[in-house]
């Protein structure tokens, strides 16, 4: 009787700590396909059609609907460690692509980003703790496979914690730094109170604003309202005046109310707008990409 008592707790012990560690690899599963979600709803929408990065959101998707799998159908802490490592990983991608710009791209401050680094945040978080406690991978209770690291539980979650709020603490000052969707500040400042320009871009001459970022147009847009507002003009920064005809620009310029009041410039009837992806003069990175709603294309001095 008495060695049924002592192995009571101990079973009780074993019982409880086996749906938190299921707990813990299906929150981490969610967490992995939430975040996939949201790239896979960015590549369909128009991301695909960018270089490199296009095909980069597909493998994200890929593998985190794939490590979600595995962590559903096996209690392998190796499973889960890949599952945090790849959450951090992506989240920095993320941070250098916002604050440093990647293969071309520069991404900005909107919804969809600030949600997803959060998730990928929160994934690395609930994998982390699950890969580095040794009780929770295992259905019997008993150390699981994989990882050996030699620290306590409250070691384990001490550093999780902490390199939780690192991840937060960065992600949070860049999107501080970063140009917020709808700003448009590179637009307005490079254009405002200069005069149009040409360039010779891939054998086109396009129009450009005074340091020499190429302009583009909008399909969607109308000659008198811009359909890009929101997250769209975070990438696709609208142009502001006034602006005045350079050498060789010969079209017509005017000018458009947009929706929040402010006033854009437009060239032969076309809203003009810079891309974050053009870093300097002579790249027209945002030529005939599918984005934000409908396709973009550089200006043509003839204003085609």
């Amino acid at each position: 009787m008495s060695t049924q008592l002592r192995k009571g707790p101990a079973s009780r012990v074993k019982a409880a700590s086996l749906p938190l560690g299921l707990l813990l690899r299906v929150a981490g599963t969610g967490l992995l396909w939430a975040t996939a979600a949201i790239h896979l709803d960015l590549y369909l929408t128009g991301y695909r059609t960018i270089p490199t990065i296009g095909p980069l959101f597909l493998f994200q998707v890929v593998a985190a609907f794939a490590l979600g799998g595995l962590l559903l159908v096996t209690p392998s802490r190796l499973a889960a460690a890949a599952g945090a490592g790849f959450a951090l990983s992506t989240l920095g991608g993320y941070l250098l692509t916002v604050q440093f710009g990647l293969f071309g791209f520069r991404e900005v401050r909107t919804t969809p980003g600030i949600v997803a680094g959060i998730i990928d945040v929160a994934a690395f978080a609930v994998l982390a703790v699950y890969a580095a406690v040794p009780s929770f991978a295992d259905r019997r209770g008993k150390p699981g496979s994989g990882l050996s690291l030699g620290i306590s539980q409250r070691q384990a979650g001490l550093g999780v914690v902490g390199v939780s709020l690192v991840a937060l603490a960065l992600l949070g000052g860049a999107l501080a730094a970063a140009g917020s969707a709808g700003g448009g500040s590179q637009g307005g400042q490079a254009a405002a109170g200069s005069g149009l320009r040409t360039a010779s871009i891939g054998g086109v001459t396009v129009l450009t604003n005074a340091r020499g970022l190429t302009l583009y147009w909008f399909a969607p847009d109308t000659p008198t309202k811009s359909a890009c507002n929101g997250d769209c003009a975070g990438y696709w920064p609208p142009v502001r005046g006034p602006l005045t005809a350079g050498r060789g620009v010969t079209g017509r310029l005017g000018t458009i109310t947009r929706a929040d009041g402010s006033t854009q410039e437009t060239y032969d009837g076309h809203p003009l707008y810079t891309y974050v992806g053009d870093s300097g003069p002579g790249q027209a990175h945002g030529n005939n990409l599918n984005l934000n709603g409908g396709l973009w294309h550089e200006v043509p001095v003839s204003g085609g």
